[in-house]
């Protein structure tokens, strides 16, 4: 029980608290009424002054943004960037990606992506190494030791050793598989020397040899169980190739609804391409018919790339492509058949040649060339240009006409001997280069009282008049490579009836010419290389069994995105993917350091 005293105790504190709560709420309730409500009733008054001072936090906010976005770019930067699909256009048909077969536009840029070669070519034109590390050359100069890099593996894992490098020449080798190369493999010994080393053993020196180990190379194991007049046909060409390249094979589909006729053939990145992945995660190329069906799918953004064509359509925006004039290392020229009734007079070739102003030839391509005076190209060895072919004479070249007896009609100008008239058919491909420069020549010639009737020809029309010489002037672009060896354009035995390839076009003969070009073919010093193709040079200026124009060139016409496109001199189309695993097509942003 509480006691009296306590409970009093407790009633006194409960009133003096009570009394303490009363107090504080009278002053709460002043001072709210003192510091908040009189004070917002004045708010009213310089309300200006408040609107005044939000308005400027509000103006400095926005600015901070808006500077924080300017400054931004001055700390960024747009940079291409790795991943992407790059989509090629190309007009041809894909059918082979076998590397001993394929030979089409298409088909060799099919393979060059696929598959990859013992030595390939740099932006320079020189040979360097790509499967192989290295290579050795005895005392006898022939026999070539080469040794493969380590690691390397197809496109399904399988590790790529020295059977696989000898299965593909000995199949090169083998008449049954009908392979384009055969005839250059003849007389060559390919052995394996361990998993990694192959030699070849040449019948006699031959120094451009190398030049020739930049074949791509097949898979033994998915190959050597297929008969060799069977291969051509084998799925393994356009259905499932594997290679060791940069990209391995996807897909092919071939859209038979398309008015355009577009077959999509399509690769992806191979990550563990030896040298590096590639930057591209696909690469697609897609063929069409026609060249207007070509350029029609670049103007609807369906390829990123035209690849081949004789010039950049005149309707499409320069500002939005990047036209890439690739030099090839080979010539323009007009070979003259020495055969021939009219052109077997020497003093007509020498006329032909002098009479030529190729600066006026230039001006009607619709992109610049580097001009070309001989047999050799610069760059190569033996090159000299004290032998460098003379035009532009035309005076000294009716002087010629004039000695040998070519006279002119009062009437019409034109010459003739023994009422033999000078006349003779240049035959070209009928594109618009090779339009324009074979008019330009046939309107030169004209004026010194020379007649050439201009045969234009399809692709195909006029490779059938090239294989079997069916000619009598021929105006053709010829591929040299990087090595001086012109043996097969020039030696007498190449123009005969019973030549494989036939491809002395111009069937020059001439002793001291044959036995320079055998000389300098088996000579792998320089110096001396460069010492024995001098009378070859030497009779070649003196004979004119050619017109020396320019070197041809590629046109590879890019949308504006594509970024890491390199090149030199090329030794073929297809050199162009050289650094085909720098190539980028999507734009992102970098932080500056």
């Amino acid at each position: 029980m509480v006691s009296r005293p306590t409970k009093l105790r407790f009633r006194r504190m409960f009133r003096r608290r009570r009394k303490q709560a009363i107090d504080l709420s009278y002053a709460t309730e002043d001072n709210l009424d003192r510091y908040i409500f009189r004070r917002l009733m004045r708010l009213v008054q310089v309300r200006r002054f408040i609107f005044g001072w939000v308005g400027l936090l509000v103006v400095l906010s926005v600015g901070v943004v808006l500077q924080t976005g300017a400054l931004s770019k001055y700390y960024m930067q747009d940079v291409p960037v790795a991943g992407g699909t790059f989509r090629e256009g190309i007009v041809g048909t894909f059918t082979n990606a076998n590397p001993i077969f394929a030979q089409s536009e298409v088909d060799a840029s099919a393979s060059r992506l696929i598959f990859s070669g013992l030595f390939t070519h740099n932006t320079r034109g020189e040979l360097v190494p790509d499967l192989a590390d290295k290579f050795d050359l005895d005392e006898t100069e022939t026999v070539y030791t080469v040794y493969l890099k380590d690691n390397i593996k197809w496109h399904d894992g399988r590790p790529l050793t020295a059977k696989d490098v000898v299965f593909t020449y000995k199949t090169i080798q083998n008449p049954e598989a009908k392979s384009f190369l055969e005839s250059s493999w003849k007389g060559v010994t390919v052995k394996a020397r361990g998993e990694r080393t192959v030699t070849f053993t040449l019948s006699n020196s031959l120094s451009g040899f190398p030049h020739s180990l930049t074949t791509g190379i097949i898979p033994e194991h998915l190959l050597k169980d297929i008969e060799p007049s069977q291969l051509r046909s084998s799925s393994f060409n356009n259905q499932e190739p594997v290679g060791s390249g940069p990209f391995s094979f996807q897909a092919v589909e071939v859209d038979e609804a398309a008015e355009r006729g577009a077959t999509r053939v399509a690769f992806q990145a191979n990550q563990d391409y030896y040298f590096s992945a590639p930057q591209l995660d696909h690469f697609i190329i897609r063929t069409y018919t026609t060249e207007d069906n070509l350029v029609h799918a670049f103007k609807n953004a369906e390829v990123d790339a035209m690849a081949g064509l004789d010039d950049v359509p005149d309707d499409i925006d320069p500002l939005a492509i990047r036209p890439h004039g690739v030099p090839l290392s080979g010539e323009v020229m007009v070979f003259f058949k020495n055969s021939h009734k009219i052109l077997k007079d020497s003093a007509v070739r020498k006329a032909l040649v002098l009479g030529v102003d190729k600066n006026e030839i230039f001006k009607s391509l619709p992109y610049p060339v580097l001009s070309v005076d001989g047999p050799l190209l610069r760059p190569h060895v033996g090159y000299d240009k004290a032998f460098a072919q003379r035009t532009n004479k035309k005076a000294e070249a009716n002087k010629v006409l004039d000695q040998a007896g070519w006279k002119r009609d009062p009437n019409t100008g034109m010459r003739s001997k023994d009422k033999l008239p000078l006349k003779f058919r240049l035959f070209s491909a009928s594109s618009s280069e090779f339009t324009a420069v074979s008019g330009n020549l046939q309107k030169q010639w004209r004026d010194l009282g020379i007649e050439a009737e201009v045969v234009l020809q399809s692709e195909e029309d006029l490779q059938s008049s090239v294989s079997g010489h069916n000619y009598d002037a021929l105006m053709y672009g010829i591929l040299l490579g990087s090595d001086p060896d012109v043996y097969p354009y020039w030696h007498s035995t190449q123009g005969d009836v019973r030549s494989q390839t036939r491809l002395n076009f111009s069937e020059y003969k001439s002793t001291a010419a044959d036995k320079a070009l055998e000389a300098g073919r088996t000579r792998s010093d320089e110096h001396n290389r460069a010492v024995k193709y001098k009378p070859f040079l030497e009779a070649w200026q003196k004979d004119y069994p050619a017109l020396a124009l320019y070197q041809p060139q590629f046109l590879y016409v890019a949308n504006d995105n594509l970024s890491g496109f390199e090149y030199g001199i090329a030794q073929n189309s297809s050199d162009r993917y050289i650094n085909v695993i720098q190539w980028k097509i999507r734009i992102g942003s970098q932080k500056i350091d």
